[in-house]
C-alpha cells in the first residue's frame, strides 16, 4: 500500500471514531439565529464542505494558451529554408 492510502485509511478511522463519540446535542449560533443540533450532524457537515474547498483549491487547473508553441507549430521549426531567395541573395 503506498502512504497516501495508509494516510487516507487512518484519518477515515480517526474521524469515525471522533463522530461516533459526539452525538449528544448543542446550541449552534449562526449569525442571528440558535439551532439545536448534534455535534454528529454538525461534525459531518463541516468534514464535506472542508472536502469540497480542498477539493476545489486542489484541483489541476485549466492549462494556459501556448502562443509560443502555437507559433512555432505554424512556421514548423525544423524547417531551416525559411529564407527567401531574394534574402539569401541579400545576405551572400
Amino acid at each position: 500500500m503506498s502512504i497516501k492510502t495508509i494516510t487516507i485509511i487512518v484519518i477515515t478511522i480517526l474521524l469515525t471514531a471522533a463522530l461516533a463519540q459526539n452525538t449528544d446535542e448543542v446550541t449552534f449560533a449562526f449569525l442571528f439565529m440558535n439551532f439545536r443540533v448534534s455535534k454528529l450532524a454538525l461534525m459531518i457537515t463541516m468534514t464535506v464542505i472542508g472536502f469540497i474547498l480542498g477539493f476545489m483549491v486542489g484541483r489541476p487547473k485549466k492549462p494556459k494558451f501556448d502562443i509560443g508553441g502555437y507559433h512555432d507549430s505554424i512556421q514548423k521549426k525544423e524547417d531551416n529554408n525559411t529564407l527567401s531567395d531574394e534574402d539569401r541573395d541579400y545576405i551572400s
